[in-house]
Parts: structure tokens; sequence; C-alpha cells
């Protein structure tokens, strides 16, 4: 019966798999003899590999640990009961996030999760986010070698998925010296201000009807980061298209944030095979890493793996930390007119009758910096950040956090924490009016780019592309949404993944401000 129970958990959380349909209705429905006999072999083979790790799953207490021959108790933080085998992971439902922001309130701002077989701590406020993030960064700065990461980012050679080592050391230098250095950052401005001129004529090209913001947006982070990653501009001839980059992007999130038996279940990994995971990994896989190996027109002619997922990283990543921060932006702003009114009218007054915003206008326009960091406290890119990995034993907050201890840090439940924020679930960008508190890593009210050494190195970029596409889309139309929609019919429902997007795109209606733009 308990193999039974481990197989109906696993069938109903893969997705989009053969074998999970038979596991779902092996869940749902009530199981025959004569369905047990047909699918006899399966179950003998099942239990053959089942049965020890079954054994080691209910046998080990987790609030022990072993030294020197001897058990030592464990003072484990608070959380709740686990089940047989899959432990806590039924209580992750689909939008984790909000699932462990919810212990939070009943647990506290740090408890213990069993995922399976993999001991796990939430962290879900800011003075226990700086506990992990510096007093024990160093010892908390490896990352687990999730299934997934392996086989996109070719074993996890990128800078985010490597375990702390020299090799990610000497990989973060080369990002922070070289790849992403302020001097190299200056240095794509014409990408953006070309790319943000593209931006705008895609939108007043769909006056005087309707404009899919979303798609436009998409395709205005995926042009910058291609062009600054590749050194070629996709997007003429249609050569954007015809490689396929965004469905295999939007496939690359999903199966990131996806469910991998593997990564509670180390000792069953083999079951990413049946369940098909693999199968779409290596499909998903195989297109980039043929157009990385490919030279000629491209001018480039990549071999070397590590070289190829630092460039996939970086493509990866930024296009939806971009996206996801302009889609959301611009939807907040929609639905809250006296914001939208208030950052036209700090653009307009300071640009006066120039149209085109520059980078070197932006220090000046604080109330657009203040609504971006609005969006970042309510919409981080990535909810629950990548997950760190304990080196070796530490205490936190005067709990005891095992070696190979997973930690998650619930950035969404910290940038809505009543503790750190008046009127926590309200859109207010004027809070930063009145506030020195950034995103950059030294306030952790608001971190949703991770700090300390596992910060990540691409902010100054992603915040380049941001601010000059939101200021210039804001400078040059007004918005509104189409006649007979309402905000209160907007769909602000969350898609969770290793990112976060809404489920439904955001369909506009704009007016040009000046009549130059048409």
């Amino acid at each position: 019966m308990c193999v039974l129970v481990l197989l109906w958990f696993v069938g109903g959380v893969v997705d989009k798999v053969t074998v999970e349909q038979w596991w779902y209705t092996l869940a749902v429905h009530q199981v025959s003899m004569e369905s047990l006999q047909s699918n006899l072999p399966f179950f003998l083979v099942a239990a053959i590999f089942l049965l020890p790790l079954l054994y080691s799953l209910l046998i080990k207490n987790p609030n022990e640990t072993q030294g020197h021959g001897k058990s030592k108790k464990l003072h484990l933080p608070p959380g709740p009961t686990r089940l047989p085998i899959i432990g806590n992971l039924h209580q992750l439902g689909n939008s984790p996030h909000l699932s462990l922001s919810r212990l939070s309130e009943k647990f506290g701002a740090i408890f213990y999760l069993q995922l399976g077989h993999i001991p796990t701590v939430i962290v879900s406020s800011a003075r226990l986010a700086k506990e992990v993030m510096t007093t024990h960064d160093l010892t908390l700065s490896s990352r687990p070698q999730l299934y997934s990461a392996k086989h996109l980012f070719y074993n996890c050679t990128d800078v985010a998925f490597a375990p702390y080592g020299a090799y990610w050391r000497h990989l973060r230098n080369i990002y922070i010296l070289e790849l992403l250095s302020a001097k190299r950052v200056q240095s794509f401005s014409f990408i953006r201000e070309k790319q943000v001129a593209r931006l705008i004529n895609r939108v007043a090209a769909s006056y005087p009807g309707t404009t899919n913001l979303t798609k436009i947006l998409g395709l205005y982070s995926n042009d910058v980061l291609c062009e600054a990653a590749f050194g070629r501009d996709f997007s003429e001839g249609g050569e954007y298209d015809q490689h396929g980059f965004q469905k295999m992007l939007e496939e690359y999130q999903i199966l990131l944030g996806g469910f991998s038996v593997g990564d509670y279940f180390p000792s069953m990994e083999w079951m990413n095979t049946l369940t098909g995971m693999k199968s779409r990994l290596v499909k998903t896989f195989r297109p980039f890493d043929h157009f990385f190996n490919k030279g000629g027109t491209h001018g480039i002619a990549l071999t070397m793996d590590n070289i190829k997922a630092v460039i996939l990283n970086m493509f990866a990543a930024g296009t939806d930390t971009t996206f996801i921060t302009l889609d959301w932006g611009m939807t907040e702003l929609v639905m809250n007119r006296k914001a939208m009114k208030k950052v036209q009218t700090e653009i307009r007054n300071f640009m006066g009758e120039r149209t085109v915003v520059l980078e070197s206008n932006l220090p000046q326009l604080h109330y657009l910096k203040a609504v971006i960091k609005e969006i970042f406290r309510l919409h981080p890119p990535a909810p629950i950040l990548v997950p760190r990995e304990s080196m070796e034993d530490v205490v936190i907050d005067g709990y005891d956090i095992p070696t190979k201890t997973r930690i998650f840090i619930n950035v969404w439940a910290i940038g809505r924490d009543p503790e750190s924020w008046e009127n926590p679930h309200e859109y207010e960008p004027e809070r930063f009016m009145r506030s020195s508190i950034d995103f950059r890593g030294q306030d952790f009210e608001l971190i949703p780019f991770d700090a300390g050494r596992r910060s990540c190195p691409a902010i100054t970029f992603g915040i380049a592309t941001v601010e000059l596409a939101l200021a210039q889309l804001l400078h040059s139309f007004d918005w509104k949404l189409p006649p007979g929609i309402e905000t209160k019919d907007l769909d602000m429902t969350e898609v969770f993944g290793i990112s976060m997007h809404r489920v439904s795109n955001l369909i506009v209606v704009t007016k040009p401000h000046f009549t130059n733009i048409i």
C-alpha cells in the first residue's frame, strides 16, 4: 500500500507526461483486483526499487543526526506534521509561495518541512533572511543539484545553479568584472535604446485598436537579451521566430519550476525517465545546444559547456525577469490610475517637448524608481529564491540546521510582511518616496535578486533595461483598458514556476502623446 501512496503522489504532480495519466487514474478511481493483476509486473518492479527507500524514509528520524557513533537530538524549527514517505510535499500545492506564506503565519518566520527525503527550512522574514545571507552566508551559499538544472545548464555549470566552490567563485568573478561590469552594462546602452524605439513602434502600430502589451513586452525583453548575449539582432528577418526562442524559453521556465522525483527522492532519480521528465528536458535542451555550437553567420562557435551555460543563464534568466517586471508594472499602473497619472506627470514635466527618454535622464525620475520598487515588493520575479544548501551544521534563530538542508527564502511573503510594511497588500509606490530601502541586497525587506554571495550579478543590466522601457512607454502613450473592461475584471492570477507570470495577457488601448509617433 505504501508503494501505491508514493506512486499516487508522483503521478499527481508530474505535469504533461503519459505515465501521469495512468497514475492519476490509480489515484482517483478505486483500484480493482483485475487492474492490479494486469499491472502486476509493474508493481513488482516498483516494489523492488521502492522498498529500500521506504525503509529509509520510515525508519530515519529527521530529529536525530549521527555523530561519532551516537545519535544527537536536534532542535529543529517547528513545522507541520509529516505524512509517511512524502513528508510535507502535499502541502506545497499549485502555488507554493502562497502555501508557505500561510504556513509561516501558523508556525513562524522559520519552519521545517520534510519534502520527500529532503530536510527543508523555509524563511519568511527580513530579519531571518539577513541572518541567512550575512551571518551564515558562506555556510549557506551552496546549491542543491536539481535535476532540471543539471540537464538544462550543462550539469549546473552556470552561475545560478553551480554549487559553491572554486569554479563558482571564478565564474562569478568573470560575471562581475567582465560580462556585467558597470562599464560593460553602459556599453550596451545603444542596444537598449534601439530596442526601446522598436518597442514604441510596435505599440504605435496597434493604434487605434487594442494592444496585446504582454506579447510586445515579451518581444522587447527577448530582443535586448538576444542582441547583448549573441551580438546580433534576431528580430530582423524573422530569425527570432525561425529559431523558436520564445517557445523554448517558455519550456525552460516550466521545466525549471516543475516537479522532479529525483529532487525529493534522490535514490529514485531513475523515475524521471518513466514519467517523461527526462525526455522533455532533452528535447528542450537540444535546440539551444545546437544553436550555441553553430558557427558561421552567427559569429560565434562555442564548444565549452561552461561558456554555453553562462550565456544561456544570462539569456533565460534575463529575458524572463525583465518581461515579468514590465508586465506586472504596466498592469498595476493601469489598475491604479492615480499612480499612473503621477508617474507620467513626473516624466513629462522633466522631459518637456523631448520625445525620446535617454538613460542619462533616468536618475532624475524618482517616482518612476518608486513604482519599480513597489513591483519588486508585490510581484518579485522569483517568489521563492533558488534554494540554498547548507554545507555544514549551523544554528539559525536558535534552531539546528543540519548539513545538506535546503533553505528556501520566500521573498513574496517578506514583501508582504506586516512587520516590515504598512498596508502590505496595497499598491503604494509612495512608501518608497519616504524610505531609503533599495533592492540591491543591503535591505532585506526587499530582496528580489537575492543577497550576499548569491546575489544576482545582473542587477544593473536588468534595471537599466526595465527603467528605460517603462519610462518611454509612459512618456509616449496614454493607457487605459478596452471599453467595457474594468479593473475588477482583470485576471491577476499568477502562474508559479522558477519565475511568476500572470496567467492572462494585458490587453490595453493606447493613445499617442506625441503626434509624430503614429
